[in-house]
């Protein structure tokens, strides 16, 4: 089993930014495609961000396209979400997730089906 801990989430005005880092322990961190979610009250989770083990691919949902980035330090068994341009809209809790399943380099996933560990989230509050 992988343990994720999220950390950076905070209180930010309306075009501030954050970076948010998931931290992994457990097994091999660096053959995990690795993904954001995010929950905000009375809504589902919903995807934000994937990236593939490697690292060379990610993929972002339509709504926080251009404004996060989400990468990785393999050797330091952590995955990152820089998120500048905060909008209120953004807030919500935050959960990084792995996916433990094999997978192919170039391969990333965005449902939360497809990952198998959870972290317990961290909150983003933006305020207007």
């Amino acid at each position: 089993q992988v343990q994720l801990v999220e950390s950076g989430g905070g209180l930010v005005q309306a075009g501030g930014s954050l970076r948010l880092s998931c931290a992994a322990s457990g097994r091999t961190f660096s053959s995990y495609p690795m993904g954001w979610f995010r929950q905000a009250p009375g809504k589902e989770r919903e995807f934000v961000s994937a990236i593939s083990w490697r690292g060379d691919r990610t993929y972002y949902a339509d709504s926080v396209k251009g404004r996060f980035t989400i990468s990785r330090g393999n050797a330091k068994n952590t995955v990152y979400l820089q998120m500048n341009s905060l909008k209120p809209e953004d807030t919500a809790v935050y959960y990084c997730a792995a996916r433990l399943k094999p997978s192919s380099h170039d391969s990333y996933y965005t449902e939360a089906s497809d990952f198998g560990s959870w972290g317990q989230g961290t909150q983003v509050t933006v305020s207007s």
